[in-house]
């Protein structure tokens, strides 16, 4: 299983704001931390905001920052809500035309497998990917004081 790129950078924006807990950060600084558009980073933070992870504030000296303290964000919550597809085969989609379904023993399989990675990441929040010898904070520097967003 691949995790979409929009999953990636809901993970990303939510370790840089993770990083930056004192102040708010721009969609803008975020996109140039990590080298990625704007306009697909806006709907990620976007939709970070609707499900309460992410507290947006409007105006002059606006920004974003965490919803939620990084202890209380799952991993697998964020993945289950930012991941639009789980079928790991044609098979589990909606509609399939797949011939053998009826006697094969590969979605079980597969179901297994896709419940035992979220049982994995279902034990991590985002303070765990923030913690370690990562140095996260001087990979992921910020704007300093006075410098424009």
């Amino acid at each position: 299983m691949r995790l979409s790129s929009f999953s990636d950078y809901s993970l990303r924006v939510l370790m840089y704001l993770g990083v930056h807990a004192g102040r708010l950060a721009t969609v803008g600084e975020i996109a140039a931390a990590y080298g990625i558009s704007d306009n697909h980073l806006t709907k990620v933070v976007h939709l970070l905001g609707r499900l309460g992870y992410v507290e947006t504030v409007r105006g002059k000296g606006g920004g974003i920052r965490l919803g939620r303290q990084a202890g209380a964000i799952s991993l697998g919550e964020v993945i289950r809500q930012t991941e639009n597809d789980f079928a790991l085969v044609e098979c589990f989609a909606s509609g399939s035309q797949c011939h053998i379904r009826a006697a094969c023993r590969l979605p079980p399989i597969l179901d297994e497998a896709l419940a035992a990675m979220f049982g994995v990441l279902d034990r991590y929040t985002l303070a765990d990917l923030l913690q370690g010898p990562g140095h996260l904070d001087r990979m992921l520097p910020g704007l300093t004081l006075g410098e424009p967003a």
